[in-house]
Protein backbone atom coordinates (compact mmCIF):
# COMPACT_ATOMS: atom_id res chain seq x y z
CA UNK A 1 0.00 0.00 0.00
CA UNK A 2 1.78 2.95 1.36
CA UNK A 3 5.87 2.90 1.85
CA UNK A 4 6.71 5.92 4.88
CA UNK A 5 9.39 6.61 6.54
CA UNK A 6 10.66 7.90 10.19
CA UNK A 7 12.11 11.26 10.33
CA UNK A 8 13.71 13.68 12.29
CA UNK A 9 11.90 16.50 14.55
CA UNK A 10 12.77 18.68 11.64
CA UNK A 11 10.58 17.02 8.87
CA UNK A 12 8.11 18.72 7.08
CA UNK A 13 5.86 17.15 8.86
CA UNK A 14 6.93 17.47 12.19
CA UNK A 15 5.20 20.72 12.82
CA UNK A 16 3.14 23.45 11.46
CA UNK A 17 4.37 26.70 10.02
CA UNK A 18 2.81 30.13 9.83
CA UNK A 19 2.52 29.44 5.81
CA UNK A 20 0.98 25.89 5.96
CA UNK A 21 -1.78 27.56 8.36
CA UNK A 22 -2.86 30.25 5.27
CA UNK A 23 -2.09 27.21 2.76
CA UNK A 24 -4.79 25.07 4.98
CA UNK A 25 -7.46 28.56 5.05
CA UNK A 26 -7.19 29.23 1.71
CA UNK A 27 -7.84 25.61 0.46
CA UNK A 28 -10.42 25.02 2.99
CA UNK A 29 -12.18 28.07 1.40
CA UNK A 30 -12.08 27.19 -1.66
CA UNK A 31 -13.44 23.80 -0.88
CA UNK A 32 -16.18 25.44 1.60
CA UNK A 33 -17.30 27.33 -1.81
CA UNK A 34 -17.13 24.48 -3.97
CA UNK A 35 -19.35 22.58 -1.81
CA UNK A 36 -21.62 25.01 -1.51
CA UNK A 37 -22.35 25.05 -5.09
CA UNK A 38 -22.45 21.70 -5.49
CA UNK A 39 -24.85 20.98 -2.44
CA UNK A 40 -26.81 23.90 -4.02
CA UNK A 41 -28.44 21.69 -6.70
CA UNK A 42 -29.21 19.20 -3.85
CA UNK A 43 -30.84 21.82 -1.98
CA UNK A 44 -33.18 22.76 -4.60
CA UNK A 45 -34.12 19.72 -6.22
CA UNK A 46 -37.80 19.44 -6.08
CA UNK A 47 -37.26 23.42 -7.85
CA UNK A 48 -34.79 22.62 -10.27
CA UNK A 49 -37.15 19.23 -11.96
CA UNK A 50 -39.91 21.78 -12.27
CA UNK A 51 -38.08 24.02 -14.05
CA UNK A 52 -35.60 22.05 -16.02
CA UNK A 53 -38.06 18.81 -17.00
CA UNK A 54 -41.01 17.85 -18.42
CA UNK A 55 -43.88 19.01 -15.64
CA UNK A 56 -46.01 16.79 -16.25
CA UNK A 57 -44.88 13.63 -14.39
CA UNK A 58 -43.28 15.45 -11.06
CA UNK A 59 -41.95 11.75 -10.03
CA UNK A 60 -40.21 11.35 -13.32
CA UNK A 61 -38.99 14.93 -13.22
CA UNK A 62 -37.61 14.49 -9.51
CA UNK A 63 -36.10 10.74 -10.56
CA UNK A 64 -34.41 12.78 -13.62
CA UNK A 65 -32.99 15.29 -11.68
CA UNK A 66 -31.25 12.96 -9.02
CA UNK A 67 -30.13 11.54 -12.38
CA UNK A 68 -28.74 14.15 -13.51
CA UNK A 69 -26.79 14.21 -9.77
CA UNK A 70 -25.40 11.14 -10.15
CA UNK A 71 -24.26 11.38 -13.72
CA UNK A 72 -22.22 14.16 -12.00
CA UNK A 73 -20.57 12.19 -9.95
CA UNK A 74 -19.83 9.58 -12.60
CA UNK A 75 -17.74 12.28 -14.16
CA UNK A 76 -15.37 12.48 -11.08
CA UNK A 77 -13.33 9.39 -11.42
CA UNK A 78 -11.82 10.72 -14.98
CA UNK A 79 -11.37 14.56 -13.43
CA UNK A 80 -9.81 12.01 -10.49
CA UNK A 81 -7.54 10.36 -12.22
CA UNK A 82 -6.70 13.22 -14.79
CA UNK A 83 -6.39 16.24 -12.24
CA UNK A 84 -4.66 13.51 -9.96
CA UNK A 85 -1.78 12.32 -12.58
CA UNK A 86 -1.46 16.76 -12.95
CA UNK A 87 -1.42 16.93 -9.41
CA UNK A 88 1.76 14.32 -8.73
CA UNK A 89 3.47 15.69 -11.43
CA UNK A 90 2.87 19.72 -11.40
CA UNK A 91 1.60 20.26 -8.03
CA UNK A 92 -1.29 20.39 -5.65
CA UNK A 93 -1.98 24.33 -6.32
CA UNK A 94 -2.17 24.40 -9.53
CA UNK A 95 -4.75 21.75 -9.73
CA UNK A 96 -6.64 23.58 -6.52
CA UNK A 97 -6.54 26.58 -8.88
CA UNK A 98 -7.86 24.81 -12.04
CA UNK A 99 -10.62 23.38 -10.46
CA UNK A 100 -12.03 26.35 -8.51
CA UNK A 101 -12.60 28.16 -11.64
CA UNK A 102 -13.97 25.35 -13.21
CA UNK A 103 -17.14 25.10 -10.65
CA UNK A 104 -17.17 28.63 -10.83
CA UNK A 105 -17.66 28.99 -14.17
CA UNK A 106 -20.44 25.94 -14.35
CA UNK A 107 -22.22 27.55 -11.16
CA UNK A 108 -22.61 30.79 -13.44
CA UNK A 109 -24.08 28.64 -16.70
CA UNK A 110 -26.91 26.64 -14.09
CA UNK A 111 -27.72 30.44 -12.82
CA UNK A 112 -28.54 31.73 -16.39
CA UNK A 113 -29.65 28.66 -18.60
CA UNK A 114 -33.10 28.84 -19.96
CA UNK A 115 -35.97 26.53 -18.81
CA UNK A 116 -37.88 23.67 -20.38
CA UNK A 117 -40.69 25.57 -21.08
CA UNK A 118 -38.44 27.94 -22.91
CA UNK A 119 -36.02 26.01 -25.19
CA UNK A 120 -37.65 22.43 -24.15
CA UNK A 121 -35.40 19.26 -24.29
CA UNK A 122 -32.17 21.49 -24.79
CA UNK A 123 -32.84 22.66 -21.04
CA UNK A 124 -32.41 19.11 -19.26
CA UNK A 125 -29.46 18.12 -22.04
CA UNK A 126 -27.43 21.66 -21.12
CA UNK A 127 -27.85 20.90 -17.21
CA UNK A 128 -26.54 17.34 -17.97
CA UNK A 129 -23.86 18.59 -19.81
CA UNK A 130 -22.59 21.34 -16.60
CA UNK A 131 -22.85 18.75 -14.07
CA UNK A 132 -21.01 16.51 -15.65
CA UNK A 133 -18.20 19.54 -16.43
CA UNK A 134 -18.52 20.14 -11.72
CA UNK A 135 -18.48 16.54 -11.62
CA UNK A 136 -14.81 16.59 -13.25
CA UNK A 137 -13.59 19.10 -11.55
CA UNK A 138 -15.30 18.16 -8.58
CA UNK A 139 -13.12 14.59 -8.90
CA UNK A 140 -9.86 16.89 -9.10
CA UNK A 141 -10.58 19.16 -6.52
CA UNK A 142 -11.40 16.64 -3.97
CA UNK A 143 -8.28 14.44 -4.81
CA UNK A 144 -5.77 17.31 -5.06
CA UNK A 145 -7.61 18.88 -1.25
CA UNK A 146 -7.17 15.37 0.14
CA UNK A 147 -4.01 15.68 -0.63
CA UNK A 148 -2.66 18.92 0.34
CA UNK A 149 -4.04 19.35 3.67
CA UNK A 150 -2.68 16.22 5.05
CA UNK A 151 0.76 16.67 3.30
CA UNK A 152 1.07 20.45 5.56
CA UNK A 153 -0.37 18.99 8.71
CA UNK A 154 1.80 17.61 11.53
CA UNK A 155 2.27 14.43 11.54
CA UNK A 156 0.78 14.23 15.38
CA UNK A 157 -2.48 16.51 14.16
CA UNK A 158 -3.04 14.92 10.32
CA UNK A 159 -6.66 13.59 11.25
CA UNK A 160 -7.53 16.75 12.66
CA UNK A 161 -6.30 18.89 9.89
CA UNK A 162 -7.57 16.47 7.66
CA UNK A 163 -10.95 16.52 9.14
CA UNK A 164 -11.42 19.91 7.50
CA UNK A 165 -11.74 18.62 4.17
CA UNK A 166 -15.27 17.03 5.36
CA UNK A 167 -15.58 20.33 7.26
CA UNK A 168 -15.19 21.94 4.06
CA UNK A 169 -18.68 19.14 2.59
CA UNK A 170 -20.71 19.84 5.34
CA UNK A 171 -19.87 23.61 5.69
CA UNK A 172 -20.49 24.37 1.84
CA UNK A 173 -24.33 22.39 2.49
CA UNK A 174 -25.06 23.95 5.99
CA UNK A 175 -24.48 27.47 3.43
CA UNK A 176 -26.59 26.16 1.00
CA UNK A 177 -29.57 25.09 2.97
CA UNK A 178 -29.62 27.90 4.94
CA UNK A 179 -29.62 30.06 1.82
CA UNK A 180 -32.41 28.20 0.93
CA UNK A 181 -34.15 28.70 4.18
CA UNK A 182 -33.46 32.06 3.53
CA UNK A 183 -34.93 32.12 0.13
CA UNK A 184 -37.52 30.57 1.44
CA UNK A 185 -38.76 32.70 3.81
CA UNK A 186 -38.84 36.36 1.93
CA UNK A 187 -40.16 34.49 -1.28
CA UNK A 188 -43.45 32.50 -2.31
CA UNK A 189 -43.05 29.01 -3.85
CA UNK A 190 -43.94 29.87 -7.16
CA UNK A 191 -41.33 32.64 -7.09
CA UNK A 192 -38.53 30.15 -5.42
CA UNK A 193 -39.67 27.79 -8.70
CA UNK A 194 -39.57 30.61 -11.20
CA UNK A 195 -36.62 31.81 -10.63
CA UNK A 196 -35.43 32.56 -6.90
CA UNK A 197 -33.53 29.12 -7.37
CA UNK A 198 -31.11 30.39 -9.37
CA UNK A 199 -30.03 32.82 -6.99
CA UNK A 200 -27.23 30.04 -4.87
CA UNK A 201 -25.59 29.53 -8.02
CA UNK A 202 -25.20 32.93 -9.11
CA UNK A 203 -23.51 34.21 -5.67
CA UNK A 204 -21.75 31.33 -5.59
CA UNK A 205 -19.95 32.48 -8.64
CA UNK A 206 -18.92 35.44 -7.13
CA UNK A 207 -18.18 34.52 -3.71
CA UNK A 208 -15.77 31.69 -5.57
CA UNK A 209 -13.65 35.44 -7.22
CA UNK A 210 -12.74 35.60 -3.33
CA UNK A 211 -11.48 31.78 -3.24
CA UNK A 212 -9.26 32.08 -6.35
CA UNK A 213 -7.65 35.50 -4.76
CA UNK A 214 -6.85 33.18 -1.44
CA UNK A 215 -5.36 30.52 -3.38
CA UNK A 216 -2.79 32.39 -5.41
CA UNK A 217 -0.55 32.72 -2.36
CA UNK A 218 -1.21 28.69 -1.30
CA UNK A 219 2.11 27.52 -0.57
CA UNK A 220 3.26 23.95 -2.58
CA UNK A 221 3.02 20.81 0.44
CA UNK A 222 7.14 20.45 1.46
CA UNK A 223 6.01 17.17 1.36
CA UNK A 224 5.59 17.00 -2.64
CA UNK A 225 8.44 19.37 -3.06
CA UNK A 226 10.71 17.11 -1.29
CA UNK A 227 9.32 13.76 -3.89
CA UNK A 228 10.49 15.77 -6.41
CA UNK A 229 13.91 16.66 -5.68
CA UNK A 230 16.78 14.94 -7.64
CA UNK A 231 16.67 10.71 -7.63
CA UNK A 232 20.04 11.23 -5.93
CA UNK A 233 19.34 13.60 -3.15
CA UNK A 234 16.17 10.97 -2.46
CA UNK A 235 17.84 7.86 -2.34
CA UNK A 236 20.43 9.52 0.11
CA UNK A 237 17.88 10.65 2.61
CA UNK A 238 16.12 7.47 2.33
CA UNK A 239 19.36 5.16 2.74
CA UNK A 240 19.92 8.05 6.09
CA UNK A 241 16.54 7.00 7.56
CA UNK A 242 16.64 3.18 7.06
CA UNK A 243 19.81 2.74 8.75
CA UNK A 244 18.14 4.76 11.88
CA UNK A 245 17.33 3.24 15.05
CA UNK A 246 13.06 2.47 14.86
CA UNK A 247 11.98 1.17 18.21
CA UNK A 248 8.61 1.76 17.13
CA UNK A 249 6.63 -1.24 15.99
CA UNK A 250 4.78 0.92 13.56
CA UNK A 251 8.03 1.15 11.62
CA UNK A 252 7.88 -2.74 11.21
CA UNK A 253 4.28 -2.43 9.45
CA UNK A 254 5.17 0.19 7.35
CA UNK A 255 8.35 -1.34 5.91
CA UNK A 256 5.99 -4.60 5.19
CA UNK A 257 3.56 -2.09 3.58
CA UNK A 258 5.72 -1.96 0.70
CA UNK A 259 5.29 -5.69 -0.58
CA UNK A 260 1.15 -4.72 -1.18
CA UNK A 261 0.31 -2.96 -4.52
CA UNK A 262 -1.48 0.30 -4.91
CA UNK A 263 -4.22 -1.09 -6.62
CA UNK A 264 -4.34 -3.06 -3.63
CA UNK A 265 -4.99 0.34 -1.52
CA UNK A 266 -7.14 1.54 -4.03
CA UNK A 267 -10.16 -1.48 -3.81
CA UNK A 268 -9.72 -1.29 0.23
CA UNK A 269 -10.26 2.59 -0.05
CA UNK A 270 -13.19 2.35 -2.57
CA UNK A 271 -14.66 -0.35 0.23
CA UNK A 272 -13.66 1.84 2.94
CA UNK A 273 -14.98 4.82 1.32
CA UNK A 274 -18.44 3.19 0.31
CA UNK A 275 -20.92 3.12 3.58
CA UNK A 276 -19.20 6.80 4.18
CA UNK A 277 -20.33 8.37 1.17
CA UNK A 278 -23.57 6.75 0.81
CA UNK A 279 -24.82 7.83 4.36
CA UNK A 280 -23.50 10.86 3.75
CA UNK A 281 -25.48 12.04 0.77
CA UNK A 282 -28.36 9.87 2.10
CA UNK A 283 -28.66 12.28 5.17
CA UNK A 284 -27.34 15.47 4.24
CA UNK A 285 -28.75 15.90 0.51
CA UNK A 286 -32.03 13.14 0.36
CA UNK A 287 -33.75 13.21 3.12
CA UNK A 288 -34.89 16.65 2.68
CA UNK A 289 -36.20 16.33 -0.58
CA UNK A 290 -37.89 12.74 0.83
CA UNK A 291 -39.44 14.77 3.99
CA UNK A 292 -40.96 17.53 1.80
CA UNK A 293 -42.11 15.19 -0.90
CA UNK A 294 -43.16 12.15 0.51
CA UNK A 295 -43.69 12.56 4.63
CA UNK A 296 -45.67 16.44 4.01
CA UNK A 297 -42.96 18.14 5.56
CA UNK A 298 -42.81 22.03 5.32
CA UNK A 299 -39.88 23.46 2.55
CA UNK A 300 -38.97 25.90 5.00
CA UNK A 301 -39.05 23.90 8.70
CA UNK A 302 -37.33 20.83 6.73
CA UNK A 303 -34.03 23.48 5.97
CA UNK A 304 -34.09 25.05 9.00
CA UNK A 305 -33.47 21.59 11.06
CA UNK A 306 -31.23 20.35 8.21
CA UNK A 307 -29.11 23.31 8.69
CA UNK A 308 -29.22 23.06 12.69
CA UNK A 309 -28.13 18.90 12.15
CA UNK A 310 -25.30 19.84 9.99
CA UNK A 311 -23.89 22.68 12.13
CA UNK A 312 -23.94 20.10 14.87
CA UNK A 313 -21.73 17.03 12.94
CA UNK A 314 -19.95 20.07 11.35
CA UNK A 315 -18.33 20.55 14.81
CA UNK A 316 -18.17 17.30 15.78
CA UNK A 317 -15.96 16.43 13.11
CA UNK A 318 -12.48 17.55 14.25
CA UNK A 319 -13.09 15.95 17.67
CA UNK A 320 -13.25 12.70 15.84
CA UNK A 321 -10.12 14.06 13.99
CA UNK A 322 -8.52 14.94 16.88
CA UNK A 323 -9.75 11.67 18.78
CA UNK A 324 -8.08 9.11 15.95
CA UNK A 325 -4.62 11.17 16.50
CA UNK A 326 -4.95 9.73 19.98
CA UNK A 327 -6.45 6.37 19.60
CA UNK A 328 -6.11 5.63 15.83
CA UNK A 329 -7.85 5.51 12.75
CA UNK A 330 -9.03 1.94 12.96
CA UNK A 331 -11.06 2.43 16.03
CA UNK A 332 -13.42 5.71 14.92
CA UNK A 333 -14.47 3.96 11.48
CA UNK A 334 -15.23 0.94 13.16
CA UNK A 335 -17.39 3.43 15.43
CA UNK A 336 -19.07 5.04 12.89
CA UNK A 337 -19.91 1.74 10.40
CA UNK A 338 -20.96 -0.44 13.49
CA UNK A 339 -23.19 2.71 15.29
CA UNK A 340 -24.79 3.60 11.66
CA UNK A 341 -25.63 0.27 10.42
CA UNK A 342 -27.55 0.05 13.95
CA UNK A 343 -29.24 3.29 13.66
CA UNK A 344 -30.29 3.60 10.14
CA UNK A 345 -33.47 1.90 10.01
CA UNK A 346 -34.79 3.36 12.76
CA UNK A 347 -33.48 7.20 12.52
CA UNK A 348 -35.58 6.85 9.11
CA UNK A 349 -38.35 5.32 10.46
CA UNK A 350 -38.40 8.13 13.09
CA UNK A 351 -39.10 10.82 9.93
CA UNK A 352 -42.80 12.31 9.51
CA UNK A 353 -44.26 15.72 8.71
CA UNK A 354 -43.53 17.21 12.31
CA UNK A 355 -39.55 18.92 11.63
CA UNK A 356 -38.26 17.78 15.05
CA UNK A 357 -38.52 14.37 13.84
CA UNK A 358 -36.24 15.24 11.14
CA UNK A 359 -33.95 17.09 13.35
CA UNK A 360 -33.70 14.42 15.39
CA UNK A 361 -32.41 11.76 13.07
CA UNK A 362 -30.43 14.06 10.82
CA UNK A 363 -28.26 15.59 13.76
CA UNK A 364 -28.00 11.99 15.26
CA UNK A 365 -27.11 10.40 11.83
CA UNK A 366 -24.76 12.91 10.49
CA UNK A 367 -22.59 12.87 13.75
CA UNK A 368 -21.88 9.50 13.44
CA UNK A 369 -21.36 10.46 9.67
CA UNK A 370 -18.52 12.51 10.71
CA UNK A 371 -16.92 9.68 12.36
CA UNK A 372 -16.04 8.41 9.54
CA UNK A 373 -15.75 11.37 7.32
CA UNK A 374 -13.54 13.44 9.40
CA UNK A 375 -10.69 10.72 9.13
CA UNK A 376 -10.80 9.92 4.48
CA UNK A 377 -8.30 12.56 3.75
CA UNK A 378 -5.91 11.39 6.98
CA UNK A 379 -6.14 7.50 5.70
CA UNK A 380 -6.22 7.82 2.26
CA UNK A 381 -3.35 10.01 2.55
CA UNK A 382 -1.47 7.38 4.53
CA UNK A 383 -1.92 4.79 2.29
CA UNK A 384 -0.69 6.13 -0.98
CA UNK A 385 3.21 6.76 -1.79
CA UNK A 386 3.19 10.56 -2.85
CA UNK A 387 4.42 10.54 -5.94
CA UNK A 388 0.92 8.45 -6.62
CA UNK A 389 -1.32 9.99 -3.89
CA UNK A 390 -3.24 12.51 -5.92
CA UNK A 391 -3.81 9.81 -8.51
CA UNK A 392 -4.54 7.08 -6.07
CA UNK A 393 -7.11 9.11 -4.25
CA UNK A 394 -8.08 10.40 -7.11
CA UNK A 395 -9.58 7.11 -8.32
CA UNK A 396 -10.38 5.11 -5.46
CA UNK A 397 -12.19 7.74 -3.87
CA UNK A 398 -13.95 9.58 -6.95
CA UNK A 399 -15.11 5.84 -7.53
CA UNK A 400 -16.85 5.14 -4.47
CA UNK A 401 -18.34 8.51 -4.02
CA UNK A 402 -20.10 8.13 -7.78
CA UNK A 403 -21.03 4.41 -7.13
CA UNK A 404 -22.23 4.83 -4.00
CA UNK A 405 -22.34 8.43 -2.66
CA UNK A 406 -24.18 10.35 -6.24
CA UNK A 407 -26.36 7.38 -6.95
CA UNK A 408 -27.74 7.57 -3.40
CA UNK A 409 -30.59 9.79 -3.68
CA UNK A 410 -31.87 8.69 -6.69
CA UNK A 411 -32.02 5.05 -5.25
CA UNK A 412 -33.73 5.97 -2.37
CA UNK A 413 -35.87 8.38 -4.41
CA UNK A 414 -36.73 4.67 -6.55
CA UNK A 415 -37.41 2.69 -4.00
CA UNK A 416 -39.10 4.85 -2.10
CA UNK A 417 -41.37 5.37 -5.64
CA UNK A 418 -42.36 1.55 -4.85
CA UNK A 419 -43.26 1.96 -1.59
CA UNK A 420 -39.76 -0.21 -0.29
CA UNK A 421 -38.46 2.47 1.50
CA UNK A 422 -36.69 0.01 3.90
CA UNK A 423 -34.84 -1.48 0.90
CA UNK A 424 -32.51 2.28 0.76
CA UNK A 425 -31.84 1.79 4.68
CA UNK A 426 -30.68 -1.72 4.15
CA UNK A 427 -28.57 -0.72 1.18
CA UNK A 428 -26.71 1.94 3.06
CA UNK A 429 -26.23 -0.81 6.09
CA UNK A 430 -24.35 -2.87 3.19
CA UNK A 431 -21.79 -0.37 2.71
CA UNK A 432 -21.22 0.29 6.10
CA UNK A 433 -20.65 -3.07 6.54
CA UNK A 434 -18.44 -3.00 3.77
CA UNK A 435 -16.90 -0.12 5.39
CA UNK A 436 -16.13 -2.30 8.24
CA UNK A 437 -14.67 -5.03 6.39
CA UNK A 438 -12.19 -2.88 4.35
CA UNK A 439 -11.10 -1.04 7.31
CA UNK A 440 -10.19 -4.65 8.73
CA UNK A 441 -7.59 -4.81 6.11
CA UNK A 442 -6.39 -1.89 5.95
CA UNK A 443 -3.28 -1.02 8.40
CA UNK A 444 -3.37 1.45 11.08
CA UNK A 445 -1.48 4.42 10.24
CA UNK A 446 -1.91 6.64 12.99
CA UNK A 447 1.33 9.30 13.10
CA UNK A 448 3.85 7.33 10.10
CA UNK A 449 5.44 9.62 8.48
CA UNK A 450 4.45 10.82 5.02
CA UNK A 451 6.90 9.13 2.07
CA UNK A 452 8.81 11.82 0.22
CA UNK A 453 9.27 9.71 -2.45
Amino acid sequence: MTSVSTTSPHSPQAKAKDGDRKSLGASVVGQLLEWYEWSSYAVFAPFIAAAMFDKSNPTSALLATFGVFAIGFLARPLGGIIFGIIADKKGRKNVLMTTILMMAAASVVIGILPSYESIGVWASLGLLIIRVLQGFAHGGESAAANSYIPEIAPKHKRGQWGSLVYVAIFGGSVIAYTLGGMISLVLSEEQIASWGWRIPFLLGAVAAVIAMIMRRHMQESEVYEQSNKPASATEAREEHHDNLPHPDPRFVQVKQRKKHSVLVSILLVIGMVSGVTSSHYTWSSYVSTYAIKHEGMSTQGTYWVTVVAQVIALISLPLWGRLSDRIGRKPVIYTFAVLLAILQLPMMNLIDSRPWTLLVASTVALVVVSAGGALLASVMSEVFPTNQRTKGIGLAYSISVAVFGGTAPYIFQMFVARDLAWMSSVYVIILCLLTLISMRFLPETKGIELQHA
